[in-house]
């Protein structure tokens, strides 16, 4: 584009640099001086220069790939590899549950061999770990290959929102509670803790799927934008989740501080009824204290 539009030939009268994003919203450890930095250029040369100008501030240290195509594809698989890990730990959950076994006891249980890799099932979205395999994949269809385990683990993680609102149903009606005329309270939005970012979030996915059900829902986020909820999901409601506005079930699906730090009887204030359902999408909360609440909770 750069060429037909400037008259100027790529790689003589003009060149490329290239590094992928690597950045982590809203973690205080790594950020964009303390992640290595992969680097490239069109030529060996504009490598170099690349690469000398990002050392400049990242303090730990570069990575200088051979060509664009390598690191371009090494930003992709990075994310690839981390959607798998998460779909495999999805997948445990769902079976799990169905053999009655908590999935946290057997990740803590296995987390003591020294090289098992901690990942821990829940949502996947975002600008980059649920988009970037679809890259991947359009690109290997392209060149004829059909790919089995990417969009195998896509598919998992895609379906998980619904997978949490329908379990959360399941255990309402388990317990008497009458979910056309219940209210579900959502806690958090965004696509990660304690940041703003909503892009991609698969929350969205456990309301729509609520909705779909007739169930009115409500849901909050300390970070998010309330203008930009309005925008990109109409249709929801957004509110204050308190004890003075109770709900019949909730599900706590962002892992930000503001939850996180919350009492068994903190979450019991918010519940209206006798037995209350809670999902604990990220396995903040003791269970047994949950359940002296008087509260019926469940956890990926």
């Amino acid at each position: 584009m750069l060429e037909r539009v400037s008259g100027l030939t790529f790689n003589r009268d003009f060149f490329a640099g290239y590094s992928p994003e690597r950045i982590n919203p809203g973690d205080k450890e790594h950020r964009v001086a303390t992640i290595r930095k992969v680097t490239s250029g069109s030529t060996p040369e504009v490598a170099d220069i690349i690469d000398d100008l990002y050392r400049e501030i990242i303090t730990a240290g570069t990575h200088k790939a051979p060509n664009i195509r390598v690191a371009e594809a090494a930003k992709v698989i990075e994310n690839t590899q981390r959607d798998l890990n998460i779909a495999l730990m999805n997948e445990l959950s769902v079976l799990f549950a169905r053999l009655d076994i908590d999935t946290r006891a057997v990740l803590e249980a296995a987390g003591t061999k020294w090289n098992f890799l901690p990942f821990r099932p829940g949502l996947v979205g975002g600008h980059c770990i649920g988009v970037d395999p679809y890259y991947l994949t359009d690109k290997a269809e392209k060149v004829g290959y059909i790919p089995q385990v990417i969009l195998a683990g896509r598919r998992i993680n895609d379906n998980m929102g619904r997978y949490v609102a329908r379990t959360t149903i399941k255990k309402m009606i388990q317990n008497g509670i009458d979910v056309t005329r219940a209210t579900v309270g959502v806690l958090g939005l965004t696509f990660k803790e304690n940041c703003p970012d909503i892009r991609n979030s698969k929350v969205i996915d456990i309301i729509r799927e609520f909705q779909d059900f007739g169930i009115r829902v409500v849901a909050e986020d300390p970070y998010a934008d309330a203008g930009e909820l309005a925008r990109e999901y109409p249709g929801v409601a957004f509110g204050s989740i308190a004890p003075d506005a109770q709900v019949d079930a909730l599900v706590v699906a962002v892992a930000h501080q503001q939850y996180a730090s919350r009492t068994a009887d903190d979450l019991r204030a918010l519940l209206r009824g006798d037995k209350p359902v809670l999902a604990d999408v990220k396995s903040l909360f003791d269970q047994q204290a949950l359940a002296r609440a008087g509260i019926t909770a469940w956890r990926l």
